[in-house]
C-alpha cells in the first residue's frame, strides 16, 4: 500500500492528462467501474481508464477485437497507463500491486479453476505473472496453473521482478484479440 501511496502523485496527473483524449475520442466518461472477482471469490468494483469504444459488449479482453479499441486506448494499453486507476483499488484494500489479474464474474470456468488451485485465497493484482508471461484469460486451466505456481513460490523479489517487467512492457496478457470483435 505504501508503494501505491508513493505512486499516487505521479499516477493522478497522468490519468487526468490521459483522460482528455478519451473524453474527446469516446464522447463518454474516461473512467468507469467494472465488477470483477476478488479475494475469496467476492465481487468488487475495479476502477478502469476507458480504452474501448462506449457500447463495446462486456467481455474478457481476449474476446473483444482490437477494432473496438480507441486510438488513445491502444497507446495507453501498450504503455500500461490504463492500469493506473487501479491504484485506487490497492489503496482501498481490494487489490495488490502484484497478483492474479482479476477476472469477470461471467468467466465461470476461470473462477472454478482458480478456486480449485487456491488462487482466490489472495488479492488480485494490477499486474501478475500471467500478464508478463503473455498469457491471456482464454485458457482458464493454464492461467490458473500459472497463478498457482506464482502463489506457491511467492517472494518479494519475484513481485519486484514482475513489476519491473510490467513497466518495461514485457508480455501482452489481457490483450484484445486481433479479430474484429463484436
Amino acid at each position: 500500500m505504501l508503494v501505491a501511496i508513493g505512486l499516487a502523485p505521479v499516477a493522478i496527473p497522468v490519468c487526468l492528462i490521459a483522460a482528455i483524449p478519451i473524453l474527446f475520442e469516446a464522447g463518454a466518461s474516461p473512467f468507469f467501474r467494472q465488477v470483477r472477482v476478488g479475494r475469496n471469490g467476492i465481487p468488487f468494483s475495479i476502477l478502469k481508464l476507458r480504452t474501448m469504444s462506449p457500447g463495446t459488449r462486456e467481455g474478457a479482453s481476449h474476446e473483444v477485437g482490437v477494432a473496438t479499441l480507441l486510438k488513445s486506448g491502444r497507446i495507453y494499453r501498450r504503455l500500461k497507463v490504463d492500469e493506473l486507476p487501479q491504484l485506487w483499488n490497492v489503496l482501498n484494500g481490494t487489490m495488490s500491486l502484484v497478483g492474479p489479474r482479476p477476472h469477470l464474474p461471467s468467466q465461470v470456468v476461470l473462477t472454478e479453476e482458480r478456486l480449485r488451485h487456491g488462487v482466490l485465497a489472495i488479492k488480485p493484482g494490477i499486474t501478475g505473472v500471467s500478464q508478463v508471461a503473455g498469457l491471456d484469460m482464454s485458457d482458464p486451466h493454464r492461467l490458473a496453473e500459472a497463478d498457482a505456481a506464482y502463489l506457491g513460490a511467492w517472494s518479494l523479489g519475484r513481485d519486484i521482478e514482475i513489476l519491473w517487467q510490467t513497466v518495461a512492457g514485457r508480455g501482452n496478457g489481457d490483450a484484445a484479440s486481433k479479430g474484429t470483435g463484436g
